[in-house]
């Protein structure tokens, strides 16, 4: 699997022009370029998403990040790419679509050794 490694410094947004943000503060335990590298043990939220659905307010609140399984983690957890599998969220846990990773650091490239 190929993919652009997330970390502090990706721009993220909802499928309705909301940014996504980490929940707390990455850790720096591993960075790329000096941004702390992202993973699925983070929580993240989203900000200023305008969706509505006949006209009631149902905004993104959230990301529920599944991280592939490339072998590779921080700390214990698996890392986020620009491709793991990710659904925004309303409030009421309602998928909303996936977030659009506009900009991210680094490309890697995970070859398995053969077992």
């Amino acid at each position: 699997m190929s993919g652009t490694l997330l970390d502090a410094g990706a721009v993220i947004g909802c499928p309705h022009g909301g940014r996504v943000t980490a929940a707390t503060t990455l850790s720096g335990d591993v960075t790329v370029a000096g941004a702390a590298v992202a993973t699925a043990a983070h929580g993240y939220v989203v900000t200023g998403c305008p969706h509505t659905v006949d006209g009631v307010p149902t905004p993104c609140v959230s990301v529920d990040w599944t991280a592939a399984d490339t072998g590779i983690t921080v700390g214990g957890a698996p890392v986020l790419l620009d491709v793991s599998a990710a659904q925004c969220l309303t409030a009421a846990s309602m998928p909303q679509g996936p977030p659009v990773v506009q900009a991210a650091q680094r490309t890697v490239t995970v070859r398995r050794a053969a077992r």
